[in-house]
């Protein structure tokens, strides 16, 4: 990476200093997106004295690892030579002469994440977006409100007294069912599909490695060339994929080779459900400890309807310490009036049932065993959206729905682990199979 912009990058400089708010830079993997967003952010730091900037990503341990000790030392080095900034190691943040501040967080620490949103930003920058949940984004919004003077040199020039707001995001591009192409492309608020007030404070741009070619060695792009389809339509093209090949579930109906119409989530969803004869909630654990070194616990509410039907009544996932999501399980078990916890056991023995009773002796709970792989468990449960006896209710679960598409008979090709649609699986399983398809067993916590 050299400190002369590519045509490109010249190009995504002049939008993410234009006059939208949100901007987003969005194509394959490699093409300097990170660089040049990181490069604004410290002209933005200079401009106005005294004002702070976040970065963030969804995992701490990553914003570490590849935004604090590589890219934006590699920015002040090759593109601000002369500007002596104090790295802090303590609390993660960059110090610039005129009191300027730059700090980095991830959004799956909830301690560390309740300190930075403490205070308020004049930029917010959400770094590998494809990976943050919207939830996250949506909340540390909620502080970008930082009002800072110019330089009194800077503001002759741009005509105004103060720096604008900006929120700038990246991403390789998943599917369109993510919040990202909701927003930039589609131009709807995520999740409920209403139209933008000012889509014109919404920006998007296509920065793909050929557009950052001088700074990549040619065998990167032979590396590309030997993915799948799937793969270098988002990392090399940078283009979300409408529906990734073998799927399992889509948004959309889908023609069967028969000829018939599957039906996609969108057409099976229902604005509320009917009598329901039992509801569950579905626990999927990853074995965090809630500091960003594990995944999400997948935590769903589902009941099964007078009709035969299943229906997905709320995502309750979550990124928190065994104690936290034990707590989160117990207080929708509540909230939802459920008959049972179900839990399943491979990860860490009796973690779950431990925990669940932990939070509270009284909670009825199942106990479930994976005897077949994710791809396999989830099958079934495929095709009775197929038969049309599966109903999301309300607008939507766009990070749940996104995990779903993206699971192929052949396994898992999204971000992470399918935590969210394995807990699916496993309340679907419980409400609508029964014991007789998979190796599982009741227990009740009090006992």
């Amino acid at each position: 990476m050299t400190a002369i912009l590519t045509p490109k990058q010249r190009e995504a400089n002049r939008l993410l200093a234009g006059p939208a708010r949100n901007i987003m830079l969005r194509g394959g993997s490699r093409s300097g997106k990170t660089f040049i967003l990181i490069r604004a952010i410290i002209q933005r730091a200079i401009n106005a004295p005294g004002s702070r900037h976040a970065i963030f990503r969804f995992r701490f341990n990553h914003a570490k690892t590849s935004v604090w000790s590589d890219t934006l030392p590699k920015v002040l080095e090759l593109c601000f030579p002369g500007l002596r900034v104090r790295f802090d190691k303590t609390d993660f943040y960059v110090e610039l002469p005129n009191g300027s501040e730059i700090w980095i967080a991830g959004l799956d620490d909830k301690e560390r994440v309740e300190k930075i949103l403490g205070q308020e930003y004049a930029t917010l920058y959400f770094n590998e977006s494809s990976q943050i949940p919207w939830a996250s984004v949506e909340t540390a919004m909620s502080r970008l409100a930082q009002k800072c003077k110019l330089a009194p040199e800077i503001a002759a020039v741009v005509g105004r007294a103060y720096l604008a707001l900006k929120a700038y995001f990246d991403c390789n591009p998943p599917s369109k069912l993510h919040w990202s192409f909701q927003m930039f492309r589609a131009k709807m608020k995520p999740g409920t599909k209403e139209a933008l007030p000012h889509p014109e404070n919404y920006a998007e741009m296509l920065v793909n490695p050929s557009d950052n070619a001088d700074n990549l060695p040619a065998e990167y792009f032979e590396v590309l060339a030997s993915m799948s389809a799937a793969k270098r339509l988002r990392f090399e093209a940078g283009e979300w994929a409408s529906e990734v090949n073998g799927a399992l579930w889509a948004l959309e109906d889908r023609k069967a080779p028969d000829g018939k119409t599957m039906p996609g989530i969108d057409s099976l969803r229902v604005g509320e459900a009917p009598q329901l004869q039992r509801i569950v909630i579905s626990v999927d654990p990853s074995g965090t400890r809630g500091d960003g070194g594990g995944d999400d616990i997948g935590i769903i509410a589902a009941g099964l309807g007078v009709d035969g039907h299943g229906y997905i009544l709320e995502d309750a996932s979550c990124q928190m310490s065994p104690e936290g999501w034990g707590r989160r399980a117990v207080e929708r078990y509540g909230a939802h009036n459920a008959d049972r916890i179900v839990g399943e056991r491979n990860f860490g023995g009796d973690m779950v049932r431990f925990t669940v009773s932990t939070a509270d002796r009284s909670a009825a709970f199942k106990e479930v065993v994976a005897s077949r792989g994710k791809a396999v468990r989830a099958e079934p449960i495929s095709a009775l959206y197929e038969q049309g006896k599966v109903h999301h209710v309300g607008d939507s679960f766009p990070d749940l729905e996104d995990q779903m598409c993206n699971f192929t008979a052949s396994g898992y090709v999204g971000d992470g682990s399918p935590d969210r649609a394995d807990a699916l699986v496993w309340a679907l399983t419980d409400l609508m199979l029964g014991d007789s398809t998979y190796s599982a067993h009741d227990m009740l916590a009090a006992l």
